[in-house]
């Protein structure tokens, strides 16, 4: 499943949200500049715009090779490296290491420990996401009720779930999250893209994922044709004790 965006890479770096500026200056301000930084799963560089704004070399780990030929092109002067995090061999201790929107497909055993391992000491480690929801609850109830008829098993990982594995792993210390949102309108249209970019999306047949975007492409009709989301960025930091 961690290669499945590729088969959507441009619809991919073309419709889903960027990070607000804000998370830039939290990471910089919890930690300082750092000398380097290594991104996790860094997909087509939604997290990379941010991050090259510290002015540090990056290097950006992506696996598949499709996503990471879109990262190329936007950032010729990252280093990408077509690897997985589990299959890395770092070189050099980074002062921060970062991931956008993908810590959950790191393997959950490994991820923090070897993330720990690999920066420098003093180093941080952030983490940062989106989760989507509806600012209209009819919405959320509409949208919701068409999704789940045809996958009743999408799972909700809970708003707070980065921050508490990082903290069950005991090796971080000063251990925050931090959190901001932001209300963003998709256009029927728009939205029924962004849906096709998400892996519960991808990994269902043809004719469910038709059913989907007709079901909820309905459902936006009876709205006006549009939907305005609730979109909740969170950051998760840690620090590795010099």
């Amino acid at each position: 499943m961690v290669r499945v965006f590729g088969e959507v890479a441009a619809l991919y770096d073309d419709v889903r949200p960027g990070y607000p500026e804000a998370v830039r200056e939290m990471i910089e301000d919890y930690g300082g500049a750092p000398e380097s930084i290594v991104e996790l799963g860094a997909g087509t560089g939604k997290g990379t715009e941010l991050l090259v704004g510290l002015g540090a070399p990056l290097t950006a780990l992506e696996p598949d090779p499709r996503m990471a030929a879109v990262l190329r092109a936007k950032f010729p002067t990252v280093e990408v490296l077509e690897t997985t995090f589990e299959g890395w061999q770092p070189y050099g201790e980074p002062g921060l290491i970062a991931c956008a929107m993908a810590w959950h497909w790191m393997d959950a055993g490994t991820r923090n420990r070897k993330a720990f391992d690999a920066l420098a000491p003093g180093g941080t480690v952030a983490l940062f996401q989106h989760k989507f929801a509806y600012a209209d609850r009819a919405q959320d109830r509409a949208i919701t009720e068409v999704l789940t008829e045809i996958d009743p098993k999408v799972a909700d990982r809970g708003d707070h779930w980065v921050r508490d594995d990082v903290t069950a792993a005991g090796l971080w210390a000063d251990v925050e999250e931090r959190r901001l949102t932001t209300y963003p309108v998709y256009p029927k249209q728009r939205y029924l893209e962004l849906l096709q970019t998400f892996s519960p999306f991808l990994r269902h047949t043809p004719d469910q994922q038709r059913r989907a975007l007709d079901g909820v492409g309905a459902a936006l009709d009876s709205f006006g044709g549009s939907v305005t989301l609730e979109l909740r960025t969170s950051l998760v930091l840690g620090r590795k004790k010099a």
